[in-house]
This record gives C-alpha cells, structure tokens and sequence, in this order.
C-alpha cells in the first residue's frame, strides 16, 4: 500500500507546483567528512524536507531514528514522517 500512497501524494504535489524529488539517493556522511553509505529516500521536497511515508500499524522508534539519522548525515535539518496505516493519519514533524 506504501507505493499507492506514495504515487497519491506524488500527484498532489505536481498538482500544487511543490518541487519534489522521489525516490532520492542522499550519500551519508559522518561528521568528519567521511562517506559512510548511501540511502533513498521516499521524497525531498523543496530541497529542505526528507519525507518519509510508512503503512503500518503506528510509527515506532526505529522510524524516527531513521530519519534522524539520515538528516544528521545528508546534513538537514527538517524530516516528516507520515503513516497511512494507523486508524488515524500520523504525521511526524522532526527537526535536528
């Protein structure tokens, strides 16, 4: 279900001229310089934003680490997470 969500908002952004990049590759870095990995992420809007989009039954721990940890390392400051999988949406607002 995560891919229909993903494609939903896909079109709602094109619809209100968000820039927005799918599916965008982001090297990890360590604080050195030092590159560490890579990871995609779901979406970066605006160049700014890392949005992840989960479908399960709440968002846990590990998904905010997640993105937490792949803001420290691309070096941004703001992440979303947001879960169509719960009884109700849950949007995560995550700033470094």
């Amino acid at each position: 279900m995560e891919k229909i969500y993903a494609n939903a908002l896909t079109h709602r952004l094109r619809r209100q001229a968000i820039q927005f990049e799918r599916e965008y590759p982001i090297d990890i870095f360590d604080e050195d310089g030092t590159q560490l990995g890579h990871y995609v992420a779901d979406f970066l809007i605006e160049k700014q934003l890392i949005l992840e989009l989960k479908s399960c039954t709440a968002i846990a721990p590990e998904h905010i680490a997640q993105v937490l940890g792949c803001l420290r390392g691309a070096r941004l400051r703001h992440g979303m997470l947001i879960n169509f999988g719960a009884r109700k949406l849950q949007i995560r607002k995550l700033i470094l």
